[in-house]
């Protein structure tokens, strides 16, 4: 907390400045809200900066004016696109909005799995086509899933799957086993040798430098037949051109390496795609549940109290046992 009695200033960077969290007033600061352009201004004497607009690239763009910055606070899981080498390096303490995804996301994954094994893109293009085909589908009681992050979604996601029958393993930077959640976890460099193993390959990592490209080429050769790509972490962990050309490869896909997806993007009329519009943890209240938790970390940073959610700058993330 900063040590003059003024009531401190937080910068609230939204995608319109008229577009703002909703449930922050009574906190003993002073809000300057404002969009990207308005940042240089709204950061100068600020001691905090909350990320409304959560997947702006602005604040680098502003770090000489950000000075007297001791804290950002990011409503997201992922902070890729906040983190460039001076804040990494500065002792500004970065927060993210952990916990809040963790069980919409799960429920998104758990659905996908269910509407691949139901073939329900299939059941909607013979509804279009007023066409009555009784077929099979499979059951996904004893599917096996392979979850790459083993973070606090991924964990989330391992427990919901499970608990619906299927077999899980967890992808990590580290092999282990006897891990609570997932049971064995394989080294993230060995993943083309142990995605044969999964009907579906579930993607929940943080990007970062090992990440980037980890599902290429390689990888998705040596997926099995009709198996089933997910992706609700990033999308530049997947190269989406090798995706393109592996249309055996049945993909859901949440996130993208430029989104919005372009209209002329290929992905779209791909037979093997379904897309969303990243969207996979916003369940309805989403923002008040965010702002809410902003909210306790101002309490508690008025209050001197250590800061909930402390990302690691140099991981990306909130190493697993760390909050």
């Amino acid at each position: 907390m900063p040590a003059t009695s003024e009531r401190p200033v937080v910068a609230v960077l939204c995608e319109r400045a008229t577009d703002r969290p909703p449930g922050l007033e009574g906190l003993a600061v002073d809000f300057r809200y404002c969009a990207a352009d308005g940042l240089p201004e709204a950061v100068r004497g600020a001691r905090a900066l909350m990320l409304w607009d959560f997947f702006s690239t602005a604040v680098r763009d502003v770090w000489a004016d950000a000075g007297t910055l001791e804290w950002i606070h990011v409503t997201a899981a992922g902070v890729d696109t906040l983190l460039f080498d001076e804040l990494r390096d500065s002792d500004v303490v970065v927060t993210n909005a952990h916990g809040v995804f963790d069980r919409p996301i799960a429920e998104y994954v758990l659905g996908a799995v269910i509407a691949h094994a139901k073939d329900s893109r299939r059941s909607l293009d013979l509804q279009r086509g007023h066409e009555w085909r009784h077929r099979e589908t499979r059951s996904i009681l004893g599917a096996t899933a392979l979850i790459v992050g083993t973070g606090a979604i991924g964990r989330e996601t391992a427990r919901l799957l499970r608990a619906a029958g299927l077999q899980v393993r967890g992808v990590g930077r580290v092999a282990r086993t006897a891990d609570p959640d997932f049971g064995e976890v394989v080294a993230s460099s060995n993943l083309a040798d142990e995605v044969a193993w999964a009907d579906h390959l579930v993607l929940a990592a943080p990007l970062t430098a090992t990440t980037r490209g980890l599902v290429d080429g390689k990888v998705l050769s040596a997926m099995r037949p009709g198996a089933h790509l997910i992706n609700v972490a990033r999308g530049p962990i997947v190269d989406e051109r090798a995706l393109l050309e592996h249309e055996e490869i049945a993909a859901t896909l949440d996130v993208f390496d430029r989104e919005p997806l372009p209209p002329d993007h290929p992905l779209w009329d791909a037979p093997n795609v379904t897309i969303t519009a990243h969207m996979s943890g916003d369940v309805i209240g989403w923002r008040d549940t965010l702002a809410g938790q902003f909210a306790t970390n101002v309490r508690r940073w008025l209050a001197g109290k250590p800061l909930l959610n402390v990302v690691d700058k140099k991981l990306g993330y909130i190493p697993t046992g760390s909050r």
